[in-house]
C-alpha cells in the first residue's frame, strides 16, 4: 500500500499545488472528507471552504469557492473555480467571491436560484471563517 499519492489544484489562473501528499481535507458536495492513498475512485462537486493539504511534515491550508475533485486510489485532483493559500486571502479577494456569487445568484434560472443563494450564503460563510467582515 501506497503511503502518498499525487495530488493536483488547478484553477484557471494558474496550478496551486502538485506535489506527493499523504491526505487531503477537503469539502466535498456531500460533507466534509478526508482522501488517502488508495481511496476508492470518487468525483465530487466541492463547496467553498477550506482545503488541508498534509505533504510530509508539512500542512499547507487553501481557500477554495468550488470547483470538482477527482479521487482515484493513486490521486487527487482538484480543478477549482478560485483558489488561494489562506494566509494569501485577502477582504479584496473575498469580497470579489461574494460579489460574484451574488451576481450569478441574479442572473440564475428560476430552477436554480435556491442553489446558486446557498453559494452566496456559503461565501459569507468563508468570510466570516476567515475572520473577514466583507465591505458588500
Amino acid at each position: 500500500m501506497a503511503d502518498t499519492m499525487q495530488f493536483d489544484l488547478v484553477s484557471p489562473e494558474r496550478s496551486l499545488h502538485s506535489a506527493q501528499v499523504t491526505r487531503v481535507q477537503l469539502h466535498g458536495e456531500e460533507g466534509e472528507m478526508t482522501v488517502m492513498p488508495n481511496h476508492v475512485p470518487t468525483l465530487t462537486l466541492l463547496r467553498p471552504g477550506f482545503m488541508t493539504v498534509h505533504e510530509g511534515g508539512e500542512v499547507h491550508d487553501y481557500v477554495v469557492t468550488g470547483g470538482f475533485a477527482e479521487i482515484g486510489p493513486d490521486g487527487l485532483t482538484v480543478l477549482a473555480e478560485q483558489a488561494s493559500l489562506r494566509a494569501d486571502v485577502t477582504t479584496d479577494w473575498i469580497e470579489r467571491v461574494i460579489d460574484a456569487a451574488e451576481k450569478a445568484a441574479l442572473d440564475a434560472p428560476a430552477d436554480i436560484h435556491i442553489t446558486m443563494n446557498q453559494r452566496v450564503n456559503h461565501a459569507r460563510f468563508l468570510a466570516q471563517q476567515l475572520g473577514i467582515t466583507p465591505n458588500i
